[in-house]
């Protein structure tokens, strides 16, 4: 008890500084001297977890309506039990899933820890972020109207999500969560509790995970809101000459400023007359998978030889299948 209110003491602790260096920026500047790239990376983070964290809230609340009314035996009876169909039952689903690459991880923690098999609760953490209505019509919108665009990366971001999950059900049989007895047990006896009692529950399980993603988030946001403010831009685009380079560059560049996937198309369309359409693509697919801050809430659930090997096997996916779908685009 006195561990969680320190914790959530120094949470709003946090934001209360955050705050107050942000309006101290815009009326007392003169006062303090505060150099420019402070105040760039002060907003930059300022933004980053103000974008990030209404779909880390949503995430942490339908983990808690996952750990409360969803049971082993529900797990059981909607996961296939042949891999390759729970592979794209999972991604599938993800598919219709709106939820951003931060507000999924609490979530596919939740469901494995249930029972749902590894590679499955991958192919939903993939297609979630990327595929869902809400990113497909943002793209739509952000290339002007452009239909080709927007079904490219619903059409190769579902494949790739596919080949990845399916690799990772060859790779890894156990649900690679760190503490998953102790820190993830599942109260089985919640689902005979009154319902008012349930929900109860089901608020104080999102609260936990909200304080545990939450530090997570910060710190990612920390990180994002660093390489945004002192890592040129130019300098990384300048790099990228022929497909290859280019396509590496734009990848690079979407795991950096670890964009909301709800708004990067509109990012990256304004590369569109700097790079070929591969390597724009390479940008909306490979971010909404992995970037720098879901990098970190991923290691805080993951153990990190999984998503080391994780980050390794969808930056080679999605490169190959985009270097080889090149001479289409």
């Amino acid at each position: 008890m006195n561990y969680r209110l320190v914790e959530l003491i120094g949470f709003f602790l946090l934001a209360i500084a955050a705050l107050v260096i942000f309006f101290h920026n815009q009326f007392t500047i003169t006062s303090f001297h505060i150099h420019d790239s402070l105040l760039s990376f002060n907003m930059v983070f300022l933004s980053i977890l103000i974008e990030a964290i209404p779909f880390v809230l949503i995430g942490v609340f339908i983990a808690g309506i996952i750990q409360v009314f969803v049971t082993d035996e529900h797990v059981k009876r909607l996961i296939p039990k042949n891999k390759f169909q729970a592979v794209i039952m999972s991604c599938l689903v993800g598919a219709l899933f709106p939820a951003c690459e931060c507000g999924i991880v609490p979530i596919v923690r939740r469901l494995v820890a249930k029972g749902v098999p590894i590679f499955a609760g991958v192919g939903f953490l993939l297609t979630g972020p990327l595929i869902n209505p809400i990113v497909i019509f943002s793209t739509y919108m952000a290339f002007g109207e452009n239909v080709k665009i927007a079904l490219l990366r619903m059409g190769l971001g579902l494949v790739i999500a596919i080949m990845i999950a399916g690799i990772i059900s060859i790779l890894f049989s156990r649900n690679q969560l760190k503490r998953s007895k102790e820190w993830l047990a599942v109260d089985q006896s919640s689902s005979k509790l009154p319902v008012g009692k349930r929900i109860k529950s089901m608020f104080e399980h999102a609260i936990d995970e909200f304080f545990v993603m939450g530090k997570f988030l910060i710190v990612g946001a920390v990180l994002a809101a660093f390489v945004q403010t002192y890592i040129s831009t130019k300098t990384i685009l300048g790099l990228g000459e022929g497909i290859l380079a280019s396509t590496l560059v734009m990848m690079g560049l979407a795991y950096l400023l670890s964009l909301c996937s709800e708004a990067d198309a509109f990012i990256a369309a304004s590369f569109r007359h700097l790079f070929p359409q591969t390597s724009l693509l390479g940008f909306l697919i490979y971010g909404p998978m992995l970037d720098l801050k879901n990098t970190i809430m991923m290691m805080a659930v993951f153990n990190i030889r999984f998503v080391i090997v994780l980050m390794i096997i969808i930056t080679t996916t999605v490169l190959g299948i985009l270097l080889f779908v090149h001479p289409w685009l």
